[in-house]
């Protein structure tokens, strides 16, 4: 997985030269397109900094949002050209396309260290499909190619992937390189005792990660939604809990393996239950084989936060991925939070911590917690969780490996 990076091509390589960067600008933003969180755009920075300060010409290729039909004022990449031009100290314009003689033409005009963004590749259907021609319009944008989005590296798009097909260099950014290094580190070399904590709302879509974990870590401690078709599979009765029963089965044949195995296996003991999935529903406490038939399960409950803070006290390398409940909802906060408040204490007792998912970022923006109190946490939701259950990610794959000879 180790791919060469900009910090392994001489100045030469890039001085002068028009270098094609894939950033990640997908940012949240308010009812007025103001951008609300601008993190994904300082992640970039360092890269940017980096060949802009060798003389390259830096063209930045992003997507905001999903645009049906063409260009649209609502994804238009104009907030973002302004944010990242505050933060560089210096003009970014935003080019009015991502291919077309216009484009080239002031793409040609550029100086070296300029920096400009493309307009939304998006607003080209071209773009998903990773559609040859529109790969190879875009790749005249440049002389060498470099990948920092890992959150779109599992697409196979033009952007990520095509043009790499037309460029004789094709390297990885910091914040790509950074994200395959900690999540190769975790899964591949872990300090041990090693910790896996897995939630979130179904076990159809963490099979794999759990199959690829099972060879890897010591201890796995299971949550969420998905839980409650393990708690069944070891014939508890679970009220109106979210149960995948095509999966009753498989989770039976895991727990098998997981023991064959020697890793140890958490599920919750008590939970927190409710008659509805909002806010504001009146909740209980109720132990893991005793929910009530006119209730589901929407957190863990404190005796399993107790466990889960005991057995991971002497755990040297954990990974997270996924919430432990419904922490959109204030009644059911609570088991997510403290483990965010856990992973923290842990991380400054030397642990390594590493959270990959959407869902659990989300968790630790809605508690505010500071990211940089964990050992690393992804940017990519569906690239990490590809990532953990051992596929190949394209938008990695297409670039340089370390061994090749040197630029």
């Amino acid at each position: 997985m180790l791919k060469k990076t900009i910090k392994h091509l001489s100045k030469e390589a890039v001085s002068g030269k028009r270098v094609l960067v894939r950033v990640d600008f997908n940012v949240p933003q308010n009812e007025d397109l103001s951008i609300s969180d601008d993190s994904r755009i300082r992640a970039a920075l360092d890269t940017i900094k980096h060949l802009s300060a060798e003389g390259a010409r830096v063209i930045l290729v992003s997507h905001l949002g999903r645009p049906k039909g063409g260009p649209s004022d609502k994804y238009s990449l104009k907030p973002v050209a302004a944010r990242l031009s505050e933060l560089l100290g210096k003009n970014v314009p935003l080019l009015p396309s991502c291919i077309g003689k216009e484009v080239e033409e002031k793409v040609h005009q550029m100086k070296d260290g300029d920096v400009v963004l493309l307009e939304n590749v998006r607003f080209h259907p071209e773009e998903e499909k990773n559609d040859p021609s529109f790969s190879k319009e875009l790749s005249k944008l440049g002389e060498v190619f470099v990948n920092d989005a890992f959150g779109t590296a599992h697409r196979a798009h033009s952007s990520t992937m095509g043009v790499s097909q037309h460029m004789n260099i094709n390297v990885s950014g910091l914040l790509l390189n950074k994200e395959i290094k900690a999540l190769t580190e975790v899964l591949h070399n872990p300090e041990r005792p090693f910790a896996t904590i897995i939630g979130g709302a179904k076990v159809s879509t963490k099979i794999g990660v759990l199959k690829n974990l099972m060879d890897k870590c010591d201890l796995i401690i299971i949550g969420g939604a998905m839980a409650f078709t393990f708690l069944k599979a070891q014939g508890k009765t679970v009220g109106k809990s979210l149960v995948e029963d095509d999966k009753v089965d498989l989770c039976k044949e895991l727990l098998a393996d997981f023991k064959k195995k020697n890793v140890k296996v958490i599920l919750p003991l008590d939970l927190v239950c409710a008659a509805e999935f909002k806010s504001g529903a009146e909740a209980s406490l109720a132990t893991a084989d005793s929910i009530p038939e006119d209730k589901m399960g929407l957190d863990v409950g404190p005796a399993t936060m107790s466990l889960i803070h005991k057995e991971l006290q002497d755990c040297k390398s954990i990974l997270w991925n996924g919430p432990l409940g419904a922490f959109e909802y204030k009644n059911f906060e609570t088991g997510t939070f403290a483990l965010v408040d856990m992973l923290v204490e842990l991380t400054k007792k030397g642990a390594k911590t590493v959270v990959g998912g959407g869902d659990s970022v989300a968790a630790i923006e809605a508690h505010g917690a500071n990211p940089e109190s964990f050992t690393h946490v992804s940017t990519g939701g569906g690239a990490s969780l590809e990532f953990i259950e051992g596929l190949e990610l394209p938008g990695v794959a297409c670039l340089d490996p370390l061994e090749k000879s040197a630029v």
